[in-house]
This record gives structure tokens, C-alpha cells and sequence, in this order.
């Protein structure tokens, strides 16, 4: 189990099959950097072209088209103390009615102080002055190579991950990806310092990073992105409009508790229709996406 500490030069794009920054085998821990969703660095220097530049691919030795890769999300740190945002809200959160009293956009930057563990807009806005919500980092944009030699823009997700912009995409979680070519070629960035859920103004706090992953290849086959906290699991659809996302997401839970949990398809309709849970994830871009969340309390002894 080797740790690799590994500095970008080339980013990407799309998500697709490119010719990998780096090999690593299972069970090994990469440290990297990442910029931000427009490409600048850590000294704010620009580096790469919009859309959610990506550092990658990875490839990941024993990752073969049917298995899953396992991506533990060990650590996120913001490498700068600034980040950015837009507003007004997005198009796709308002009624059509609202939309003809939406205000121009704007960038914003925000402070990031990592140690009052907060962040802070800028310049003040009446009403906000008070406002700095702690740091919660997360990955707006991660994600493999998806089937059939396709490369996906990283404004977009797919069965592959993508830009799903879930907050529960943290540190502590394991993500989960259907494999589709060999290696994986697995791809990272657009860290956010801090998002509410939908990233309904297209943004959330926009930074660069230094984040640290380790790899396991399973040696099972999965349809849609999977998660683990250490009080939850989740599936995540990736598609528009939101409900055929939530469809995804629901049918490979009610996968998962069959294969791992031995329910049935009627005993998983009793558990899930008391307790699962529907997160928003992504709403702003041309897929969106929804998580379907089960406590684990509530899960059948394996």
C-alpha cells in the first residue's frame, strides 16, 4: 500500500479514455493537486480552461470493465484562502415568472479561513454581514472513463459520476464507480469549500485544493455511482428531468439491498418506504442529480 504524491501539469475537459498521469495499484493513496472550476491554481494563477478542469486519469492496476472502483475520500484541503461564487439563483430553481426579475450574475469572492474553520464573503452584503457557515469541503466533479469510448464533458454526469455536486461527496465517504475499461482511468477536482445542496447558483465555493484519495477495485459489477458514510449508504442517478435521476437512483438501491443485504424486492419496498431519504444533488447543469439515502441503522446485519 504506497502513497503517491502526484503534481498536475495537464488537465482535463472531459472525462474519457486519455492516456493515464499515473499507475497506481490497489489499495495505494494518491495525494494530488486540483484547481478550480475555471482553472486557477493555487496562486490564483489561471492554468486550464472552464468547464471543472479535471487532474487525471489515474489508472488503477486490476480494474477491469464489470468491477467497481472504490474511491475513499481521506482528506480535502483548500490550498488558498479565497474562492468564488455566482448569484443570483440558477434559471432551473425559479418559476419562469421569477425569472423576468432576476438580477444580472455576479462573481463574488468569499474568504476562506481555515482556521476559524468558516468562510465569509468578501465585501459586505446588507443582511450578511454576520454570515460565515463553517468549511465543508467536497468533490463537485469526479468520476471513470464511461463505456463505449465516449468522453463526457465535465459540465455533465453519467452513469460514470461527473460533475454531481453532492455535499455528501466529503471526507469520510467512499465512493463507488462502475469500471468500464481497463485501469479505470479515474479523474478528480472542482472542490467546493462549501455548497448547499443543488448548487442552485451554479456554483458553490469555488477553490483549489489539495485532496487525498485511496483506490480499491471490487470485484463486483454496479449500474450507477454508490456511497458510504459512516451512518449511511447511497445511490446517486445522474440524468434530466429529475425524476428519471431519482428512478436511477432508487432501482440501484433496491439493487444493493438485494446483493448485499438479502431483500428481496418486496422486503426492500417496506424498508425503503419508511425510511430512505432523497438528496438533491445537481441542478444546475444538463444532468441532474439525485441521491437516494438509507441510514444504516436500519440495514440487516450482513
Amino acid at each position: 500500500m504506497a502513497t503517491h504524491r502526484f503534481h498536475p501539469t495537464r488537465y482535463f475537459n472531459a472525462i474519457g479514455v486519455a492516456e493515464p498521469c499515473l499507475h497506481v495499484a490497489d489499495g495505494d493513496t494518491v495525494v494530488t493537486d486540483t484547481i478550480d472550476a475555471s482553472g486557477l491554481d493555487a496562486r490564483e494563477a489561471v492554468v486550464a480552461s472552464r468547464p471543472n478542469p479535471m487532474t487525471g486519469p489515474f489508472f488503477i492496476e486490476g480494474a477491469e470493465p464489470g468491477d467497481t472502483l472504490a474511491v475513499r475520500i481521506d482528506r480535502l484541503t483548500p490550498s488558498r484562502a479565497t474562492g468564488w461564487t455566482y448569484s443570483p439563483l440558477a434559471l432551473t430553481v425559479l418559476d419562469p415568472a421569477a425569472i423576468l426579475d432576476r438580477p444580472p450574475p455576479q462573481r463574488v469572492v468569499w474568504d476562506i479561513d481555515r482556521k476559524a474553520g468558516t468562510v465569509r464573503l468578501q465585501d459586505k452584503v446588507k443582511g450578511l454581514e454576520d454570515f460565515a457557515p463553517p468549511i465543508q469541503p467536497m468533490i463537485g466533479c469526479f468520476g471513470v472513463a464511461p463505456a463505449g469510448g465516449q468522453a463526457l464533458s465535465t459540465a455533465t454526469s453519467a452513469q460514470n459520476g461527473g460533475n454531481m455536486d453532492y455535499r455528501l461527496f466529503a471526507p469520510g465517504t467512499t465512493a463507488w464507480f462502475p469500471v468500464s475499461v481497463p485501469g479505470a482511468l479515474f479523474y478528480l477536482g472542482d472542490g467546493h469549500a462549501c455548497q448547499g445542496d443543488g448548487e442552485i447558483t451554479g456554483t458553490g465555493i469555488e477553490t483549489s485544493f489539495e485532496m487525498e484519495v485511496t483506490f480499491r477495485v471490487l470485484k463486483r459489477t454496479i449500474a450507477w455511482p454508490r456511497g458510504e458514510t459512516a451512518e449511511d449508504i447511497f445511490t446517486v442517478g445522474n440524468a434530466r428531468p429529475l425524476d428519471q435521476a431519482l428512478q436511477h437512483a432508487t432501482t440501484e438501491m433496491s439493487r444493493w439491498l438485494d446483493e448485499d443485504f438479502g431483500l428481496d424486492a418486496r422486503a426492500a419496498s417496506h424498508l425503503m418506504g419508511q425510511v430512505v431519504r432523497y438528496d438533491v444533488g445537481n441542478v444546475f447543469n444538463p444532468a441532474f442529480t439525485v441521491a437516494c439515502r438509507i441510514a444504516k441503522r436500519w440495514l440487516p446485519k450482513r
